[in-house]
């Protein structure tokens, strides 16, 4: 431990020693044609890496990894109770842990004297006790050497700094703390290697650019234009060690930054190449390529998913190759961006002509009629589709008529709604839980012809619900065959039921333009129920209120 023992300590101030007591160096620090002190380590920084303390910053610390902050009393006698002496220290046994706890309280107030005996007493031991250990010998012997430098003691500074070097390469504080010690002892060249390979670990230690540019113009003066080709060789520090590269996971703020700017960059680039797509997709229509126009919009959907007119163009690529599923699949699509979008219905309206769905695209096409009556494409498609209905419904009345099959389904039992297709029985959800399951319930009523199935029908479903069920199914041959069930089945069962839809029905969607449509059975079905209706005694309802919903029908 040198002569560091043997001589008078400070107690709490930090200064230096008497001068007997650093004879042994202080005798070199002038220099050619210099003051004594113009090149002595400032004490501000000397304190700085003896504490540890020696990046932009931070705060002083004790010398190694424990930061207590109670005070002790000269010698170690007593600490307050606040001091957690007996915390762990890595893998040292608590005796070390201790020795090593108090060494870093009494440094830390001053008393380096006795927290270099604690920390000599805590190295004995670890040699003692045979432990395998490199880290916390190497903090020891690094604290050790902090209490040297406080002494002034470079000599044995230095050689605890190279012990904790030996156990742990490329340690920080060792290496600061032999730079400063290489320094006091006028070792410039030493110096000037250990605080360069201090920045190549960390460049943000200050302590260390201060150093290394005291020490370049010292070196200049004293070895001149050549004063490189004197230092010895400047340890290469692997990359695993310099510690200012690790990189640390992006803060928050960080990848929200990141993520604005890919958006930004890919709007850009969709900006670029979405137009030229879309007119390559065009010129392709045009010449009756529709693959090749298929696949340029399906390219500008990938930059612009959200491009309602991308989806109906589409779609009509798919109507002209007769993949009619997808085709309706895009025309759902458009309507989800744009529900009103009367491109969109008409080209599913094709669909669903294409997939022989001719009540469905019955009801498209009022749809485009309702948005816009001076369409003539959809009114003929509508006159078209209107006998093709009617003969199928025709068609499958004569050939295929059968008993009813009515099958009630509970809510969570997991069955198609409707298993028919007019060639057997017919399976009806009595209790459809969406538009999807109440319009094949009431398609397969209709396809039988079954009116006592509508009305079983209708009684298990909310009058409230009935618009909503009803805004893709509503045509004028629906409208009749409603009012059919209503007159004939439920009427006379449930009066008050049948007047609550009536009060509803009108208010479905598509409602205005089939009444604008209807026929004559369809307008003789509304005027005999309304009749039977008025007819009716009910506290729920009145005559008059019969005539005013009356007036909303015929």
């Amino acid at each position: 431990m040198g002569n560091t023992q043997k001589k008078p300590h400070s107690r709490g101030d930090g200064g230096p020693h008497t001068e007997s007591s650093n004879s042994h160096h202080h005798g070199h620090w002038k220099s050619k044609g210099n003051s004594p002190d113009k090149y002595k380590v400032p004490q501000e920084s000397k304190e700085k890496v003896a504490n540890g303390s020696d990046k932009r910053g931070s705060t002083a610390s004790v010398p190694g990894d424990q930061n207590n902050s109670s005070k002790g009393t000269a010698g170690g006698g007593k600490f307050e109770e606040s001091a957690n002496l007996d915390a762990p220290c890595g893998a040292l046994p608590p005796q070390l842990s201790r020795l090593k706890n108090e060494g870093n309280l009494l440094f830390k107030n001053g008393q380096f004297a006795d927290a270099l005996d604690k920390y000599s007493q805590a190295i004995q031991g670890y040699t003692d006790s045979g432990l395998d250990s490199p880290q916390d010998l190497c903090v020891l012997y690094s604290n050790r050497a902090a209490c040297f430098l406080k002494d002034g003691n470079s000599q044995d500074c230095i050689q605890d700094c190279t012990r904790a070097l030996e156990l742990q390469p490329f340690s920080l504080k060792p290496l600061l703390r032999r730079a400063m010690a290489y320094e006091s002892l006028e070792q410039y060249r030493k110096a000037y290697v250990d605080y360069k390979t201090v920045l190549q670990i960390d460049s943000s230690v200050q302590a260390a650019h201060d150093s290394v540019n005291r020490i370049t113009r010292m070196l200049i003066e004293q070895d001149g234009p050549e004063w490189r080709q004197k230092l010895p060789e400047i340890p290469l520090v692997p990359l695993s060690a310099q510690q200012h590269r690790r990189e640390e996971p992006p803060s928050a703020e960080v990848l929200q930054a990141r993520v604005e700017k890919a958006a930004r960059e890919a709007e850009r680039r969709a900006d670029v190449l979405f137009p030229a797509l879309k007119q390559e997709g065009n010129d392709f229509v045009k010449k009756g390529q529709y693959r090749d126009a298929f696949g340029k919009y399906t390219e500008c959907l990938k930059l612009k998913p959200e491009e309602c007119s991308i989806y109906t163009n589409r779609a009509l690529c798919l109507l002209k190759l007769e993949r009619f599923g997808e085709a309706k699949q895009d025309c759902d699509a458009a309507l989800r961006l744009e529900p009103a979008n009367k491109k969109a219905f008409y080209r599913r309206a094709l669909a669903n002509k294409g997939l022989q769905d001719f009540l469905a695209c019955s009801s498209d096409l009022q749809e485009v009629l309702q948005l816009d009556p001076s369409v003539q494409e959809a009114q003929k498609e509508l006159e078209e589709v209107t006998v093709l209905l009617r003969q199928s419904l025709a068609d499958g009345s004569k050939e295929h008529r059968r008993t009813v099959l009515i099958r009630e389904v509970d809510g969570d039992e997991d069955t198609t709604a409707v298993q028919s297709n007019c060639t057997g029985a017919v399976s009806i959800n009595q209790k459809p839980t969406s538009a999807y399951d109440f319009g094949q319930s009431l398609n397969a009523a209709r396809c039988s012809g079954n009116t006592e199935a509508c009305a079983e029908l209708l009684a298990s479903t909310s009058p409230e619900q009935l618009p909503r069920y009803l805004s893709t199914q509503l045509d004028g041959h629906t409208l009749s065959f409603i009012m059919q069930a209503l007159d004939s089945h439920l009427l006379e069962k449930n009066p008050n039921l049948v007047y609550q839809h009536l009060h509803h029905l009108h208010t479905a969607d598509r409602f205005t333009v089939v009444q604008l449509l209807q026929d004559m059975d369809t307008h003789h079905h509304m005027t005999q129920l309304f009749e039977h209706l008025s007819a009716v005694e009910s506290a729920e309802f009145t005559k008059n209120d019969v005539q005013n919903l009356a007036n909303k029908y015929i």
